[in-house]
């Protein structure tokens, strides 16, 4: 059980009674789950507009705390319009099936790794698909080639892969897809608060925002509450409110959560989030130099997601027993099917809140573990 103002601390109601534990692997990278103006947002939005939003987006249920959030993410992204989900699973499903049914004899091509919500979306969506393997241009360029240039195509993609933490090519896709004549279609749920000025993510980081043609987020992450959107043109925008099923038929965003996640956005925007930003990539770099320093496995990651490798998935639930247990560290296993079998992994991602003593008894936990079970450690 999270308690505001205790992150990373939380209460773990184990079969011993409550007891507390530091948890290592939540989404809320930055902490602003907590945050006193998250806080605030939401209770304002209670406060002003009541508990629930009271129906669905198009009967009577946006709220003019839903147009201010959209504006917002709108101008994050540098994009005319964005559109609200009620989670980033939804946003993928509903806009990646909409966009692609949409457009006539739509091919959508997309990367190997991509996650499931997007795949949900690409299955909905009947249309015919072509996967290409892991940020390979080569691969992508040649099935671009293969095509007439005048048929629809959307190349979906993210910019962080959430299980091995590496980024993806997003200059390099965009100038393909232009070439070829295909739609842009990110994903930065990994990203968003966390790369960029502003926090817009990776594609504001490389200064090619302008490129892609339809950014998808989540504001269950970084932004700390919960949701999902995409922004892009006005009329995709609207193509995608008009026709998303995902979108028509069911109830909108709680006030408490617009409010809130308005309240995140604009706080992550701005002076605070840069420093916030700027700790939370000292914090991810200190923790993968401490691991590496105690010859402990750790996967090669360019972004702040903390891969550690087990490659057994009976030992990798095990240690994530042992470290809730014996240590007090809660670290979920991450396991086939969610990585392929071989690469079972303990999936670490500091925020800008787990400090160096934290960390000291992190490691000291880990290397215990790993001796108990006969973890190999790195070469």
């Amino acid at each position: 059980a999270r308690q505001v103002g205790a992150f990373p601390q939380a209460i773990w109601h184990g079969p011993d009674g409550p007891r507390q534990v530091t948890v290592w692997c939540s989404n809320d990278y930055l902490g602003m789950g907590h945050h006193p103006a998250v806080l605030e947002g939401a209770c304002g939005g209670v406060r002003g507009y009541g508990a629930g939003a009271g129906g669905t987006r198009n009967i009577s249920g946006t709220t003019h705390l839903h147009v201010l959030l959209e504006q917002e993410l709108a101008a994050l992204h540098g994009k005319p319009a964005a559109l609200l989900f009620t989670s980033g699973y939804v946003a993928n499903e509903a806009a990646i099936s909409t966009i692609a049914r949409l457009l006539p004899d739509c091919l959508i091509l997309s990367d190997e790794l991509n996650h499931a919500s997007m795949i949900a979306g690409v299955r909905n969506s009947g249309c015919e698909k072509q996967i290409f393997r892991h940020n390979d241009l080569d691969h992508l360029a040649a099935l671009l080639a293969a095509q007439p240039r005048g048929r629809a195509k959307l190349v979906a993609f993210e910019s962080v892969y959430s299980m091995d933490g590496d980024f993806g090519p997003i200059r390099e896709v965009c100038a393909l897809a232009r070439e070829h004549g295909a739609l842009t279609y990110l994903d930065e749920v990994h990203a968003v608060g966390m790369y960029g000025a502003h926090g817009a993510g990776v594609a504001e980081r490389d200064a090619v925002m302008a490129e892609v043609d339809v950014v998808q987020g989540t504001l269950g992450k970084a932004f700390g509450t919960m949701g999902g959107y995409i922004a892009g043109s006005t009329a995709l925008v609207d193509a995608v409110r008009s026709h998303a099923p995902g979108f028509i038929f069911t109830t909108s965003l709680p006030p408490s959560i617009t409010g809130g996640a308005l309240a995140s956005v604009q706080f992550l925007r701005g002076e605070g989030g840069r420093a916030l930003r700027s700790r939370h990539q000292e914090r991810a770099a200190t923790l993968k130099a401490r691991l590496l320093a105690a010859e402990l496995p750790v996967m090669d990651s360019p972004s702040h997601i903390v891969p550690l490798l087990v490659g057994d998935p009976v030992r990798c639930k095990a240690a994530s027993d042992l470290l809730l247990e014996r240590h007090g560290i809660y670290i979920q296993p991450i396991n086939f099917p969610t990585v392929p079998k071989g690469t079972e992994r303990l999936r670490l991602t500091p925020s800008p809140l787990h400090d160096d003593a934290l960390m000291d008894r992190l490691v000291e936990a880990l290397l215990e573990v790993w001796r108990t079970l006969e973890i190999r450690l790195a070469a």
